[in-house]
């Protein structure tokens, strides 16, 4: 097949050199067009070298040959990444004035648009009137993803690796239908739509699991909890655990990039909080309990990724405890905080989905599993998130592994990768 790849001048154009050397390993052909800034990011030599043709920048060059047409006419394809928000509304203007806009216009093969730029440049109201606007004309879109961007900012924006753009590439070639609508590995409804500023719309290939996102969650109010609860025996020290709140805040960036009003509920955070959320920060079990169910009746979907102490201390001293008084042992009497999840699951309304998470230090995959259907029947939860944890797995990590159970104990998905990735699948399976 002959796959065209255009790279447009954005920083991420420097992961263009995987996605054309994927395809190329895939057995197509490939032809690069560079916009004029896209080779102030990545070298022509480079791109050559790797695409095995001639890299194609001038909208004048070739002319006896009509390039600037029978490019387009002979795709079978065509790839945009990364793509700039600049690039996006070219597009949907009909804009033609470089080689890689009069290719666009003169093909009729299916194109994939993968997006790049920061947070505010890709909610802003034009890019998003844009997209829309794109996705109606049958443009596809894989991401953009929720991650750290140019410099210390992170959230939506960031391009999707060349491995996930190079899958769901191959997927729409093996596609005969180029107008039916695709659905990602994961359940993630995707392809044209007519909600604005919906963004994925390729189906990746089985063997590369894709964090398709959708703006499935548009319109509705999304309430999650994340990071750990600390218990405090005196004003110096706590009981804790070791949860860093990253696959909570990779779950509430996912859900804003796909359209969700967010509510935020963090507990000692080790990372950045969610942009575009509204946050709310707690200490202790009973403060999440106290925050969660005055929060809930506003949710349409409450998510508790919370790490929530079981126990807490009976009496909190009012200095430090200090080891000449207490001696050689230190006994502490604690008692049982209540149950959230059950409690938020018991007092759901019926327009309500209500998500539950079992870390478990199971020793084996059906072990997990036994413990996670327990734990649903007694939670009273629509779905739970169940992933292994140890002294090297599961906390503070940037990957996870999870597999997701219905009320039913019936396993709606397994998903594997980053935090990001797994959110994504997470809350596809979910909508």
């Amino acid at each position: 097949m002959n796959i065209v790849v255009g790279i447009t001048g954005g920083i991420a154009a420097y992961k263009a050199v995987g996605v054309v050397r994927g395809f190329v390993l895939a057995g197509h052909t490939v032809q690069v067009i560079a916009t004029e800034h896209a080779l102030r990011f990545v070298g022509k030599p480079t791109l050559e070298a790797i695409s095995r043709n001639t890299v194609h920048t001038d909208l004048y060059e070739g002319v006896s040959e009509v390039r600037h047409v029978a490019i387009g006419q002979a795709a079978d394809l065509i790839v945009i990444a990364p793509t700039t928000a600049n690039t996006l509304a070219k597009l949907a203007a009909g804009i033609a004035d470089d080689l890689l806009g009069n290719t666009v216009l003169a093909t009729k093969a299916p194109v994939l648009l993968a997006p790049a730029m920061h947070t505010e440049m890709w909610m802003n109201a034009a890019t998003v009137a844009n997209v829309a606007l794109l996705r109606e004309r049958g443009f596809r879109f894989i991401g953009p993803a929720s991650g750290q961007l140019t410099g210390s900012d992170s959230g939506p924006g960031r391009m999707s690796e060349p491995d996930e753009i190079v899958a769901a590439g191959l997927r729409m070639l093996d596609r005969t239908n180029p107008h039916e609508e695709v659905r990602a590995g994961s359940g993630a409804a995707a392809g044209p739509v007519t909600e604005p500023a919906a963004e994925p719309a390729a189906e990746p290939l089985p063997e590369h699991p894709l964090p398709v996102v959708a703006r499935d969650l548009e319109g509705l109010n999304v309430l999650i909890s994340a990071g750990g609860t600390r218990e405090p025996l005196d004003p110096v020290r706590f009981i804790g655990n070791r949860s860093s709140g990253k696959q909570g805040v990779a779950l509430a960036d996912a859900a804003v990039s796909r359209g969700a009003r967010v509510v935020f509920v963090g507990a000692h955070l080790e990372v950045e909080a969610p942009r575009g959320a509204e946050i709310h920060s707690v200490e202790t079990a009973e403060e999440l309990r106290v925050e969660m169910i005055a929060l809930a009746p506003e949710a349409d979907l409450i998510i508790m990724a919370a790490a929530v102490a079981d126990y807490r201390p009976r009496a909190v001293a009012e200095g430090k405890i200090k080891k000449e008084q207490t001696g050689d042992t230190l006994t502490l009497e604690l008692v049982k905080n209540a149950d959230i999840l059950a409690e938020l699951a018991a007092d759901a309304g019926a327009h309500q989905t209500i998500v539950g998470f079992a870390a478990e230090t199971a020793a084996s995959s059906d072990e997990l599993l036994v413990l996670g259907r327990a734990k649903i029947a007694r939670k009273g939860c629509d779905f739970l998130v169940i992933n292994r944890v140890g002294w090297h797995e599961g906390f503070t990590t940037d990957g996870n592994e999870v597999v997701v159970v219905d009320k039913t104990g019936h396993i709606v998905i397994e998903a594997a990768g980053t935090k990001v990735s797994v959110a994504h699948s997470i809350l596809s399976a979910v909508a």
